[in-house]
């Protein structure tokens, strides 16, 4: 069904059902295809389109070509009692990253305290998806992922560390999870391929040219760098979770991680880190989880500044996106509908026979 604005509208469990056809095709097991398809789909549902379903054509394109091991064995390589370095044998980044997240969740309960490391792993999608999985079991959880470089240390043009992601997931008691979920860039960069799909100008801010001058200009902008937030200090935060992610675990960083859209040639050899928080070993769960709330209330019934009707926690908005698109359908673009088509036919696996709206 359209919109009436170049988008159509897909209910999640058919949409999700056409995405697990699709991997499947491409070798995957139908476990680890529906942790993929999960992690996309749950993304459009918060409203992070660009994590969505728009990554489903280049995560078919580079399984098939083989730069992606559809069937990894995910292994511990080194162990202590609050750490795991975990190999991702070249898997699908969900997969590997779902699968190391459950390994640390395992061990935390023991140690109250883990610290998991993850190499040889691809785009793990949103961090978001990881550390929802963290609060459902009362554990605190950061994650963070290194990515290709895009972003130009500060002050500098030539890019060298990624829009590297970073996740914070706290549980909380009658109130929805609080789930920050950010990249160290302005902006994520998918949305900047986005406005560059749609023939779209974008901020000024968000991004410079080839040259180092800023520009409004998508296109310009992936060819030149994105900014960080903050100016030096997401540069800096940039390079720290490149550093844990990369650096320290063994897997690629700075120009080491190579391009999901643009490397055919090599596999990606992206890291991953997670740091995972047992509450019970600091307070009764159930009591840290009232505070939680208790924080909550003040801060949603504190003052507001003029013009401001509400005031939002970490993922707060989100939440509310994906309640509004569970009930009414979720909104995809003209250009990704077409693409997952097209993916589709060349997979065998026909989108009309999963989502009637298509």
């Amino acid at each position: 069904m359209s919109t009436g604005n170049d988008k159509s509208l897909f209910q999640a469990d058919s949409l999700r059902s056409f995405c697990e056809g699709i991997f499947i095709s491409c070798g995957m097991v139908p476990e680890d295809a529906s942790i993929v398809a999960d992690g996309l789909v749950q993304s459009n549902l918060r409203g992070v389109d660009s994590h969505g379903v728009m990554r489903v054509g280049i995560y078919a394109k580079r399984l098939k070509m083989g730069l992606v091991n559809p069937r990894p064995e995910v292994k511990i390589v080194r162990e202590s009692a609050a750490t795991l370095l975990v190999d991702g044998d070249n898997g699908m980044g969900q997969v590997v990253g779902v699968r190391a997240l459950e390994l640390g969740l395992d061990k935390v309960k023991q140690s109250g305290g883990v610290y998991v490391g993850v190499r040889r792993s691809n785009h793990y999608g949103a961090g978001a998806h990881y550390v929802k999985r963290a609060v459902e079991q009362d554990v605190v959880a950061f994650a963070y992922s290194n990515a290709p470089p895009t972003m130009a240390p500060w002050g500098g043009v030539d890019p060298y560390v990624g829009t590297n992601p970073y996740a914070f997931g706290v549980p909380a008691g009658g109130y929805p999870p609080i789930i920050l979920d950010m990249a160290t860039s302005i902006v994520a960069r998918g949305k900047i391929i986005l406005a560059a799909e749609r023939g779209e100008s974008i901020p000024e801010g968000w991004a410079i040219d080839k040259h180092g001058n800023q520009t409004t200009d998508a296109q310009e902008a992936l060819q030149g760098s994105v900014l960080p937030f903050g100016g030096p200090k997401g540069y800096a935060l940039s390079l720290m979770i490149d550093i844990m992610a990369g650096a320290l675990t063994g897997a690629g960083f700075g120009p080491r991680v190579n391009s999901l859209y643009d490397n055919f040639e090599e596999p990606q050899n992206v890291g991953a880190f997670f740091q995972l928080i047992d509450i019970s070993q600091f307070a009764n769960p159930a009591a840290f989880k009232a505070n939680i709330d208790r924080m909550i209330e003040e801060i949603k019934s504190s003052r507001r500044a003029p013009g401001t009707e509400e005031i939002f926690l970490p993922g707060e908005i989100e939440y509310r996106t994906e309640e509004q698109r569970l009930a009414s359908g979720i909104p995809v673009e003209a250009t990704t509908v077409a693409e997952l088509r097209e993916v589709g036919r060349t997979c065998g696996v026909d989108i009309a026979d999963f989502v009637s709206q298509a």
